[in-house]
């Protein structure tokens, strides 16, 4: 819950922003120089690629927990079968082991998309960012009946 909120916030926050950097730009354009409307264009891309952005964002973390809570309706959430130091951090090699087996399961079901959120999970224990979200699109992808990249 906490994610949640700490997102919201983020997000409101950023809309704000985009906001106002937005109200530069008009303020630019309304100069009407050539210099300034050139400054506002440039000044209003920046909050419509934020929202862009924010937008893709946002439908990603919507379908990996709709993912998420239909796996956890099946019983096919992964178990937390990781080591923790005292203060609570993965342990690296405890972290590997499951990420090999997970990634075993995914080679031999490809297709599926279970196996493919599952391993999402193993990369973001083992603190691999950009592949945890490559097979979380992945698994993303093959619920959907889409083809990969699509």
């Amino acid at each position: 819950m906490r994610a949640k909120i700490t997102y919201f916030v983020t997000a409101a926050v950023l809309v704000v922003y985009f906001v106002l950097v937005g109200s530069r730009g008009v303020l630019l354009i309304e100069q009407g120089t050539l210099l300034t409307v050139t400054f506002g264009v440039a000044v209003l891309i920046l909050p419509l690629i934020g929202l862009w952005f924010l937008w893709k964002n946002t439908q990603f973390v919507r379908k990996a927990n709709a993912l998420a809570a239909e796996l956890d309706a099946e019983g096919g959430l992964p178990e937390d079968e990781l080591v923790r130091t005292p203060g609570g951090r993965i342990d690296r090699d405890s972290a590997d082991a499951v990420f090999a087996k997970r990634r075993a399961e995914t080679e031999d079901t490809p297709d599926d998309w279970r196996c493919w959120f599952r391993l999402a999970v193993a990369y973001h224990d083992a603190r691999d960012t950009p592949r945890a979200r490559k097979a979380m699109q992945r698994a993303i992808a093959l619920r959907e009946g889409r083809p990969f990249g699509a």
